[in-house]
């Protein structure tokens, strides 16, 4: 007995390794990004944008708002976009403007998957007469075309500010994600796992956001890329229309003040063609990101030699969860 004692308290405790996770989540991001084309490009892509909106004040030499030279001055090593027609520097103004338009877009689409999780979810998960008043709702919501609807408002409420049509945006746009995240908590309700959970007396709340919510991630994640795409195409179309701010920074502005100065009937193309490769660029981007995202997490369009890659991680993964 004392033997068994003491080689039992003699046997070496096996201690977790240090970095493992971190280790882990570096595998996981270099599967995803092997053989991704879209993944590294839109990446790529995306950083270039957000590092010029992050460090505008570093990499702008001139103020947006500041007249610094004759109107309507083409590219030239002093101007590298030109000049609009009151004379503020286009290059300086497209990477301010990245900040408030970026802004917008990304709480937008944080309030509207907010709004679609919740909603999704709990219709979802709870069923009966819940399910029913949410997806009432959820379809009121989608009888209304967003666009003309948003316009409406704006035009209502006068020239809105950055904040107003961030909320306007978010609560929108929230209908097609909360239906595709509603149908794929029903799918996962009846899993084994739930179930057991439910049986082991675990609380809705647990069990929803411990067990329901780390299976949706992929379709939270792209639904929010789609959200910001929406939010940043009609920030734009705003501000394009006038309905916006005028007199803040931002790529609808420029747009707005572009046309109003007929920039493209005077030549000058750049005034015009800066924010609108800025807004191409950066939607093309969260699109192919997205696009990646798809390829990763949908099993129909699991295709590339990276997928091996990937498939192999995963099955660890699920083998060391038990799955």
């Amino acid at each position: 007995m004392d033997k068994t004692m003491e080689s039992s308290q003699n046997k070496p405790v096996k201690l977790p390794k240090k970095g493992g996770a971190i280790k882990r989540a570096g595998k996981s991001i270099y599967a995803f990004f092997y053989g991704n084309p879209p993944a590294i490009l839109g990446t790529l892509l995306l950083t270039m944008v957000l590092v010029g909106a992050i460090f505008a004040n570093v990499l702008a030499p001139y103020s947006a708002e500041k007249r610094v030279a004759r109107p309507h001055q083409p590219p030239s090593e002093k101007h590298l976009m030109g000049t609009t027609r009151s004379g503020r520097d286009v290059y300086s103004q497209v990477l301010y403007g990245a900040r408030k338009t970026l802004t917008v877009s990304l709480f937008a689409g944080l309030i509207a998957m907010g709004i679609a999780v919740a909603v999704g979810v709990s219709a979802g998960y709870f069923g009966g007469k819940i399910d029913e008043r949410l997806n009432f709702l959820t379809n009121v919501f989608l009888v209304f075309p967003q666009l003309p609807l948003l316009i409406v408002l704006a035009a209502f409420l006068g020239q809105v500010g950055s904040l107003v049509i961030t909320i306007l945006l978010g609560v929108t746009s929230w209908p097609w994600g909360a239906r595709v995240i509603r149908a794929q908590t029903m799918a996962i309700r009846n899993k084994e796992f739930i179930l057991a959970a439910e049986v082991m007396g675990e609380s809705k709340l647990r069990i929803i956001l411990v067990e329901i919510l780390p299976n949706l991630v992929s379709i939270v994640f792209g639904g929010f890329l789609g959200a910001v795409i929406y939010a940043m195409g009609s920030e734009a179309g705003l501000g394009f229309l006038g309905l916006g701010d005028a007199t803040e920074v931002s790529w609808g502005s420029m747009l707005y003040w572009a046309q109003t100065s007929s920039a493209l009937y005077t030549g000058a193309w750049w005034e015009m063609m800066v924010p609108a490769l800025a807004l191409a660029i950066t939607g093309g981007a969260l699109a192919l990101i997205n696009m990646s995202i798809d390829q990763v997490s949908n099993p129909k369009l699991k295709t590339g030699p990276h997928m091996k890659l990937w498939r192999k991680l995963k099955k660890a993964a699920d083998k060391r969860r038990g799955l």
